[in-house]
Order: structure tokens, then sequence, then C-alpha cells
């Protein structure tokens, strides 16, 4: 007797699964096609033999021979396995076949059953739904929250801000929409800032300069045949990298541009570099020449690659003394020609090539987002050429004083000698942060001052999340994170925090909470943290 024929497997994610229970029925004529179901092995079925002239006398039965099935491939183990075929012996194969053709027919109905076979079309596309109902869960700060009292903002700051590691702590809190005073400590004495300096020094640039205008670096035809001179134009954002590869410095201009554009106005035997643009300075009082080699800051030149940075890719790594002959050197090195020389450019010489910076406004978030000192200088300077002062320290420190002045903010007990914070003669009470920043976050354009200071308070970084803010507010003040934007500040004894954060009411507040505690630095970073979350989770 022939062996039973094996059912397929049907692939449900089950590891054991008993075969479908299938309703045979007589098979259709052979001139039938029937298609095979989807996962199982074809089986060639042979046509029927036509029948010879009926003999004189019944002749015996032929023997049906089929073809040999295919070897299935050899499968993985997510996929379907292949239908067994049983093995027949010669003499039984009439009867195998007969018996693999009602099992087929048989397979045809189940297929039918399963909608395997079924020709109507299956739709392609949907009807579409209703829309879905929006209920919105963001909504804008601004005065309609409820307001603030002084009693509780001071009960929320009365625990961290009398943390022994702060001693001693300054600062002051600020509704923006009313003006109003919060919480201050010692808010008018004058102390040394560190980086926060450069909410001042971003709030002269909007002010000073055209939001859209863009630092400019050229290269002009020398006065031999194949000279060329690097003209620099204020940007040190210039990249060395290749255009697509991010530096430090988003939306940079390339000195791979700016030599295609060289190269192709012809030859060059020779390149010159101008730094006439800036007042040679050096190093602003009070900075430490220890500086430049652990990454923090370079001699200002007027033409930089990527902020004279070894590593474009990183903040604080090695810079090079002599930025504007590097810079130059780059852009020989792709120009085939072997050295380099200072020079000045002719007036009115014919340009060859030029690149621009991002527009100023990018370059002021980019500035309070990773606390770049070199770009807070060379910002310091523009604005001192844009009041027509010598662009130096001396020229950007009297252009920021005198631009904050003339738009109405109090600088009469400040010290400002550079535009970055480096320099610990620097000298600047919490007030004044406060004030520059609540004039930047009113909630309406009431003030003529807050249209061109809203990009300081989209430039602060954001706490646990951007800049030099994105470590911070996880140990400490975890309440703040993501809640909390500021500007940091940091020197040796010294730490400081200024932004804005939003109170569980929905209200804004202003802020700017300064230390100079001697305790690590890491620990006081925390603890003017913990003072910042403190007004997050106040709805006083």
């Amino acid at each position: 007797m022939p062996d039973e024929p094996t059912w397929p497997t049907v692939d449900d994610d089950e590891p054991d699964h008993e075969p479908p229970t299938v309703q045979v029925r007589q098979p259709d004529p052979p001139t039938m096609r029937i298609q095979a179901p989807v996962r199982a092995q074809p089986v060639r079925v042979p046509p029927r033999p036509a029948a010879p002239p009926p003999p004189p006398r019944q002749a015996p039965p032929t023997e049906i021979k089929s073809e040999p099935e295919p070897v299935p491939e050899p499968i993985t183990e997510r996929e379907d396995p292949p239908v067994r075929t049983g093995r027949r012996k010669r003499p039984f194969v009439l009867g195998g076949a007969a018996v693999l053709v009602v099992a087929l027919a048989g397979t045809a109905v189940a297929g039918t059953q399963a909608g395997w076979f079924d020709t109507t079309p299956a739709p392609t596309t949907a009807a579409p739904l209703p829309p879905a109902p929006v209920t919105l869960a963001l909504k804008g700060v601004g005065p309609a929250a409820t307001p603030h009292t002084a009693a509780g903002v001071r009960a929320a700051l009365s625990g961290p801000a009398a943390n022994d590691v702060l001693d001693p702590v300054a600062g002051s809190v600020v509704d923006p929409a009313t003006g109003t005073a919060l919480w201050s400590q010692g808010e008018t004495t004058a102390q040394t800032p560190a980086s926060t300096i450069k909410v001042l020094t971003a709030a002269a640039a909007l002010l000073a300069l055209d939001h859209t205008s863009q630092l400019s670096t050229k290269v002009v035809r020398g006065a031999q045949p194949g000279t060329v001179v690097l003209v620099g134009g204020g940007d040190p954002t210039l990249s060395s990298l290749p255009a697509g590869q991010p530096t430090v410095y988003p939306g940079a201009a390339t000195i791979d541009d700016l030599a295609a554009q060289v190269r192709a106005a012809g030859p060059v035997t020779q390149v010159h570099y101008d730094v006439s643009r800036y007042v040679p300075s050096g190093m602003a009082p009070g900075w430490d020449p220890a500086d430049v080699a652990n990454g923090y800051v370079a001699p200002i030149e007027p033409v930089m690659l990527d902020g004279g940075r070894a590593d474009p890719t990183k903040y604080d790594t090695p810079r090079s003394a002599t930025a504007a002959a590097t810079a130059a050197q780059a852009l020989a090195q792709r120009l085939g020609v072997p050295a380099v020389a200072p020079g000045t450019a002719a007036p009115g010489a014919k340009v060859l090539g030029e690149v621009k910076s991002a527009p100023v406004d990018q370059l002021v978030e980019n500035m309070l987002q990773i606390s770049d000192n070199v770009l807070a200088e060379t910002i310091a300077r523009e604005v001192a050429l844009a009041r027509g002062l010598p662009p130096s320290f001396e020229g950007g420190a009297k252009a920021v004083r005198d631009v904050l002045t003339e738009a109405g903010f109090d600088l009469s007990t400040s010290t400002i000698v550079d535009g970055s914070g480096l320099s610990p003669n620097d000298k600047v009470p919490a007030k004044l942060l406060t004030d520059v920043l609540a004039a930047a976050a009113r909630p309406d354009a009431s003030d003529p001052r807050t249209v061109k200071l809203r990009p300081l308070t989209t430039g602060l970084p954001v706490a646990g999340g951007s800049g030099t803010l994105a470590g911070r507010y996880a140990e400490w003040g975890a309440e703040g994170r993501g809640w909390v934007r500021a500007k940091t500040g940091t020197l040796t004894s010294v730490n400081t925090l200024a932004g804005v954060v939003v109170d569980t009411n929905g209200r804004l507040l202003v802020f700017a909470f300064m230390s100079l505690s001697p305790d690590d630095a890491k620990v006081v970073r925390g603890g003017l943290d913990q003072m910042a979350a403190a007004l997050r989770t106040c709805g006083c």
C-alpha cells in the first residue's frame, strides 16, 4: 500500500500545529490547470494519455511515469519548511499518481476556502478615516499665567540659596512680563562674571549690528603677477574641513571653496595674508598665556581657521598662536604654493575669491551655546568697528559699554576689559545681567529693544540638552532639565549662571546667580543648578 501523502505545515508562529482538515471532492478534468497555493512546493502532474482506438479486445494497462520533483534549496531557520514528498515504489506508480491528483484536488478545495484562489482584486486604498481630534498639549508662556509673588520666590530659593557650598552667592530674579524684581541678594555688587559677560557682548552685537550681515574672507590679486593676498574680514569660523563635514561652527564657509575660486582665476606663485582689519592685541589683561595651549582661546586675528583649533570638531583643543599664518598656509597648500608671507592688499584690488560666514545672529547664538571665547572677542571687535572705535580689546570693551548704556542699561559699576570673560578683571553686577535678559525675554514687543535682543534667549544652552549645559542637571537640579536655559561662567573660584526658566504655572522668570566660593567647581555649579531648578518647581 502506498505511503499516505504528507501535508504541508501551516506558518502561524506556533511551535506545533495540527494539519488542517480538508474536504476532498472529485478532481476536475485533467485539462484544468491548478495554481499551487502560496508556500507549497510545485508538483508536476503529467496529462493523461489519449485513449487508443478500441481494439478487438481489452489491452493491458500501460504504466505511467512521472519526472522527479526538483530538490528544494536549503532553508534558513526563519523560512517556511518545504513540503515533504512521499517516496513511491515503482509497481505502484499508477496508484500513487491517482492519490496525488486527489490530494491536489483537496488542496485546491482548501485553497478556495482559505481565499487563495479568489480572483476578485483586493482593494489597494482604504477609505479615508475621519479627522482625528487634536488636543493642544503645549502652550506659550506669557502674562496670562498666574503671576509670581516675591514671598513665593523667596520661599522657593530659601533652601538652595543657603547652601554653604555657594557662600558667598549673589543674584537676582525678575519677572520679565512686569519687570518686577522677585528676589535679590547682593545684586548691585559688581563681581567677576566669567563667561556670563558674553550675554553683554551678544546684546551689544544684536543692538548695533545688522542681524543678517556676514563676515567676509577674500583673496585679491597681489601687486606682482601670480601673487594673491588673503584678506581677513573678521571671520574666525572659516573651516579647514571639506564642505559637508561639520565643525564646532555650524554654517561655516570652507577654505576649500575659497581655494577653488582662486584656482579658477589663474595660476598662483605666491600667497600673502593681510591682518590689518584688527589692531594687533595679543592677550587681554588678566589672560593666562597657558589658555592658548589648553585650548580655551587664541590670539585674536581677523582671519583664522576653526577659531585656531588643532581639531575643528572639539570645543577645547590646543590652539594656534599664529592663526592667520596657519590659515594662509592652508590656502597655499591647496594652491600648490610652498610658502606664505605677511602683506597688505592694495585698495580696490581685484577679488579672485570670497566666502562668507553665517549671519551675525547665528554667530551670536553659536557663541552663547558653546561659550566660544575667540568668537566673542571677534564679535566685540566688529561692534567696535561699527561704532568707529579701534578693533582691539580696549575698543571692543568700550563699544559694548557704549551700546548698552545708550540702550538704557546701567553700567556705572561695571568694568569690562574683554568680550569673552576670560579675564578676572571683568566686574559686573547680577542686576545688569537680569536687566539685559529681561529686555530680551519680554512677552511682547512694547520694548523696542526686545525684537533685536530676542536671539539672546534662543541662543542660551538648554539644561541637560545642549551646549555648555548638556552635561548638567542630571545629578543636581534634575527638575530643571529641559526647562532652564542659561549662560554658564567658570573661572578659578568663580561660577556663574544667568538665563531664563519656565515655572510650573507656565510663567517665565529671568535669573542671574554668581558665586565666588572656593569650593570644588563641580559642586558649586551643582548648587547653582539647584537654585535655577527651584524656580522651575515654583508655582509661586
